[in-house]
């Protein structure tokens, strides 16, 4: 039988997607997969959790522990049952700035429709890129992908991607009021850029990131 850790561990490395991330997508602390998987604690993992995982990674609940006779991989799953969202040769800076080259997707990544329906996403509004510098770290790093949404909502404070004359950036975005708007970077090296609204174009939200450990 195979070691739910292990598997765990294994999956999430072939996704790209992050221990702590796991973590948040079944509504734990940051920390609870990566003590499942190294200490052992929980010792076996909830049903709940290990439904929500199984659904993400399309895989049956058997290869996270369940019992033989309980699987909830749907065989008969539709095309429809998962999403594929774009990723895109475009490289958001998290430094000074880059120049997009080509917005044609070269590849995606699939995602459960029912969660992205529970993150109250749009398919069709979500595409992913990366990041690049080091200005965001340690919330984004070098060469993280971050999934981006692009649907048209309310402007609130939070980690966004936007193009400030030739160049894309992904930084934090606050309201400074009075048609004013502050980019900060999570490194403290990096000083705040202040622009006026019309300055710049805000691509859309950040909800989502993918990187290795």
């Amino acid at each position: 039988m195979t070691d739910p850790r292990q598997r765990l561990l294994e999956l999430s490395r072939e996704r790209g997607a992050s221990l702590s991330g796991l973590s948040e997508l079944i509504g734990r602390n940051k920390t609870y997969l990566q003590q499942f998987i190294r200490k052992g604690s929980p010792r076996k993992l909830e049903e709940r959790d290990r439904g929500t995982l199984a659904e993400f990674f399309g895989i049956s609940e058997i290869e996270l522990g369940a019992p033989e006779e309980k699987s909830y991989i749907n065989t008969d799953s539709k095309p429809t049952d998962w999403i594929d969202v774009p990723r895109l040769p475009l490289a958001a800076s998290a430094g000074s700035g880059t120049l997009p080259d080509t917005e044609s997707p070269f590849d995606s990544f699939r995602f459960s429709s029912r969660w992205l329906r529970e993150q109250g996403l749009e398919a069709g509004q979500l595409s992913a890129i990366s990041v690049e510098g080091d200005s965001m770290e340690p919330l984004l790093r070098d060469g993280d992908e971050i999934l981006v949404d692009c649907a048209e909502r309310p402007f609130r404070d939070g980690i966004h991607v936007v193009r400030l004359d030739e160049s894309l950036l992904v930084k934090r975005v606050a309201s400074l009021g009075a048609g004013r708007l502050s980019l900060l970077s999570e490194n403290a090296a990096y000083p705040p850029i202040e622009v006026a609204t019309e300055e710049i174009e805000i691509i859309g939200r950040v909800v989502w990131k993918s990187g290795r450990l």
